[in-house]
């Protein structure tokens, strides 16, 4: 790509609602100002308050939607979310691009409680991508999945959680807040020689698809050759606006808006 057209790529499932999943990643790697690629791992029945159901793709299709596209095009950098299962994750591991920062968010579970990761490929990921990551997203849930601790539920408890998943092999880790109370979210990026915080305010109400939004603001923004620290820095303060100014459905469960 053109170095003033920077490009991104996501590799996730797919949100028919619009508010999370590739739909989101797209929207909100255009916000960034970045070329937005897309490689489809599952098909959802899904709107803002449930999964219905899921389908996903054959893992040897992903690979070669992965493959065709980097025969055209150079990713800034590369974004994971819904991954399914463990032959997608060894599929996108054999294709993605080994020199581009890659950002794993570890979907495991949709808000609503629907399982988006089977536990047989927990060690898949862990082995094959986070081991090899530029950096990992974990809310709370998924940090607690990740680090082997549970109730995490102090900014402490999510520092230990990021350093057990440093460890794992990721450059960086970024431990989400959302799921703590609290007028605040602070969420903490750790390194294996800092800790940097970004907060913003929390608002009265459900956000579905924040996590999507915020890690493929942070891809997009490091594939415009950001540094990490502005790239989430600046990614903090796209999502904060975009929760500020989320879009209303029919239920309580509002999408976010970036």
């Amino acid at each position: 790509m053109n170095p003033q057209h920077p490009a991104a790529l996501s590799i996730a499932g797919s949100d028919p609602s619009g508010g999370a999943g590739i739909q989101m990643d797209l929207k909100t790697f255009a916000k960034t100002g970045v070329w937005g690629m897309a490689v489809i791992t599952a098909l959802t029945a899904q709107n803002a308050a449930k999964v219905k159901s899921s389908w996903s793709v054959e893992p040897e299709f992903v690979r070669e939607q992965v493959t065709v596209v980097l025969e055209d095009m150079t990713p800034g950098a590369v974004k994971t979310g819904m991954l399914a299962n463990s032959g997608i994750i060894q599929a996108v591991a054999d294709t993605v691009p080994k020199n581009r920062p890659l950002v794993i968010d570890p979907v495991m579970v949709s808000t609503s409680g629907y399982r988006l990761l089977d536990d047989d490929s927990i060690n898949s990921l862990i082995e094959k991508l986070i081991s090899k990551a530029f950096l990992v997203t974990p809310n709370i849930p998924e940090a607690e999945i990740l680090s082997g601790i549970k109730g995490i539920s102090t900014k402490e408890d999510m520092k230990k959680a990021g350093e057990i998943i440093l460890d794992l092999g990721a450059d960086f880790v970024l431990v989400k807040a959302g799921h703590l109370g609290g007028k605040t979210s602070e969420d903490l990026l750790i390194s294996n020689n800092d800790v940097f915080k970004f907060s913003s305010v929390r608002y009265p109400y459900s956000v579905h698809g924040s996590g999507c939004a915020f890690s493929a603001a942070i891809t997009g923004y490091l594939a415009s050759g950001e540094d990490i620290v502005t790239s989430c820095k600046k990614a903090k303060a796209l999502i904060s606006k975009g929760i500020e100014h989320a879009f209303s459905g029919k239920g309580k469960i509002r999408m976010i808006n970036p």
